[in-house]
């Protein structure tokens, strides 16, 4: 019953949308297009689609067809990815070749194009359509990135109309105009107003780039339009018509521009091993990025906070085809389709789940929530309050390889240069050795002696040492040792002195500062001591006499019983208590 009604209300809805003459970007059913994917890869690519469920019954009935698990899946909800896919950018290039000009009297344009305006050159614009391998961040409400591959593509369209004027004519002379020529001559692309780029004139232009040694630029999509008119004047004169022909040139410069993050990562790798064989890996970079492997096989490895989905740019939905006369707006042929990154409520994640490795800090920069930039109709676990960008990553398992190590981006296909830190990439990791002893004691308290050393050398640990620490990470904590609830620091010595006043087991623990900001640093280690007041000679008379004291009154009455039985007899006292 269910299936069915919400069957009639997607038919209710499809007929509503027709009747009222409404121009909506309704993707293209997957399987029905031509544009290098599969039905399950195309199924994903629309996240700002209307998740209106479609019952598998209703789907058969309407299309005749069924659909595959994944198709199922997307008609209902959207789908996020741990990578950003080659789909987005497989699908825009294909649905690019459907893009179409209008010709030398129409000129079609998305609705949000920069027209520009000659005298014989009209709705001339050159629109930036995508550009790829890219990804859009959302690092929060307001901040929005589009992170470039340092080498990519930027395609775009570019088209105008021409206005040739109407003729006239008079009592001796005719004017008549006709198009003569007219081209595209040129297509540049700029990076902050430097060419460095460009093609042979084209309504739908593919420039190739290569972008080196940049953090952020603003790329310009540049296009030189020029027409040729031929003006034909006839005049009647006495010895005959007079024919004068004239030509009138006109270039219009159009333009584009898109402010963009050019994504070349290089990563800071660092490493430790843990006395028991395990190996410590920490990799940091500023830029957000997706995480990276340290195994040959690629199994072993770990991501940050964040994941991935696509969706279409929703200015391509429609496009506007005007004329001399007139304008109308009609659906797109040709949508692009990005990636796009968001911090996820899943969080940073290790692979193998069970048996890999195990994170040990992350750390970044603290953002809220990018919530509001997401957009309508996009169904992901965002994270809904403040988050951190995990630019550091660092991580304990039992095998690295070092040499196969590879850090990924957020951007498809980018990998980060390894990069090898100033101080040197190894951190040591030793063993500590903790020790407590009582060195003094009484009957109310006790002094306890706690000394940590390096277990190899038995050099002196100190434990607020500023020349051990080499920091990696954000966070900057010391070691100390926790005992009878108290922490305390070793001195110069490595020695720490504590006075406990309650009898018992007392257990040292030393909590050493995480490799990540120390060079060289430890792991933890334990000792106990136990005191009580019976441990010393004093602690025993001093028990003998307390208990002596407490007994006094007992001795008292039980030497006065004994005197009464004596006195009386144990006749007389039955004769007394009959």
């Amino acid at each position: 019953m269910e299936h069915r009604e919400l069957s009639v209300l997607m038919a209710t809805l499809l007929a509503t949308s027709l009747a009222t003459g409404l121009v909506t970007a309704t993707p293209p059913r997957p399987g029905t297009d031509d544009n290098g994917l599969s039905e399950n890869e195309s199924a994903t690519l629309w996240s700002r689609d209307t998740d209106n469920y479609t019952s598998q019954e209703a789907y058969r009935q309407r299309y005749g067809d069924e659909r595959t698990a994944i198709h199922q899946l997307a008609n209902g909800s959207d789908i996020t990815f741990k990578r950003p896919p080659a789909t987005a950018a497989t699908w825009t290039r294909n649905d690019f070749e459907d893009l179409e000009a209008g010709g030398s009297d129409t000129s079609v344009h998305p609705p949000h194009a920069s027209l520009e305006d000659g005298v014989f050159i009209a709705d001339a614009h050159a629109t930036v359509f995508a550009v790829q391998p890219s990804t859009h961040g959302h690092l929060e409400s307001g901040e929005t990135p589009l992170y470039i591959a340092p080498n990519g593509t930027m395609s775009g369209f570019v088209d105008y109309r021409i206005r040739v004027p109407n003729g006239s004519s008079s009592e001796n002379q005719t004017i008549e105009w006709s198009l003569a020529d007219h081209e595209i001559e040129e297509v540049r692309l700029q990076k902050d107003g430097e060419t460095i780029a460009r093609t042979d004139g084209s309504h739908t232009p593919a420039l190739d780039y290569q972008i080196n040694d940049d953090w952020s630029a603003t790329l310009s999509l540049e296009a030189e339009i020029h027409v040729r008119l031929k003006k034909t004047i006839e005049t009647d004169g006495v010895n005959g018509t007079d024919v004068e022909v004239v030509y009138r040139e006109e270039t219009q410069n159009v333009s584009d521009s898109i402010d963009v993050e050019i994504y070349d990562l290089s990563a800071y790798p660092y490493d430790a091993e843990y006395p028991n064989g395990d190996a410590g890996v920490a990799i940091f970079q500023s830029r957000p990025w997706q995480g990276y492997t340290f195994s040959d096989d690629g199994n072993a490895s770990v991501r940050g906070v964040w994941r991935f989905y696509t969706a279409h740019n929703t200015n391509w939905d429609t496009l506007v085809r005007s004329n001399r006369t007139d304008s109308a707006e009609v659906e797109s042929d040709a949508i692009p389709v990005y990636v796009h990154a968001y911090p996820s409520r899943i969080g940073p994640r290790a692979e193998p789940v069970r048996d890999g490795p195990e994170i040990i800090d992350t750390w970044g920069t603290e953002r809220s929530s990018p919530l509001e930039s997401i957009g309508e109709n996009v169904t992901i676990e965002v994270v809904n309050q403040s988050y951190e960008t995990t630019y550091g990553v660092a991580v304990r398992a039992e095998n690295v390889d070092r040499e196969a190590l590879h850090v990924a981006g957020i951007v498809r296909g980018v990998n980060a240069s390894i990069v090898e830190p100033d101080a040197g990439s190894e951190r040591q990791l030793r063993r500590s050795n903790l020790t407590v002893e009582v060195l003094e004691q009484n009957q109310s308290q006790a002094t306890l002696r706690i000394e940590l050393r390096d277990n190899g050398t038995g050099a002196p640990i100190i434990l607020n040492d500023d020349t051990r620490r080499y920091l990696i990470s954000g966070s900057a904590r010391s070691g100390y040792i926790t005992i009878a609830g108290q922490e305390v620091e070793t001195n110069a010595s490595g020695v720490a002195i504590v006075t406990v006043t309650e009898p018992g087991i007392y257990t040292a623990r030393y909590h050493p500062g995480s490799w990540l900001g120390h060079n060289p640093a430890y792991v933890s280690d334990t000792a106990t001591a136990r005191w009580h007041p019976l441990g010393t000679i004093d602690g025993w008379f001093d028990l003998v006499f307390e208990a002596g004291w407490q007994f006094i009154p007992f001795f008292v009455m039980f030497y006065a019983g004994r005197r009464l039985l004596r006195m009386l007899g144990p006749a007389d006292i039955f004769q007394r208590n009959p």
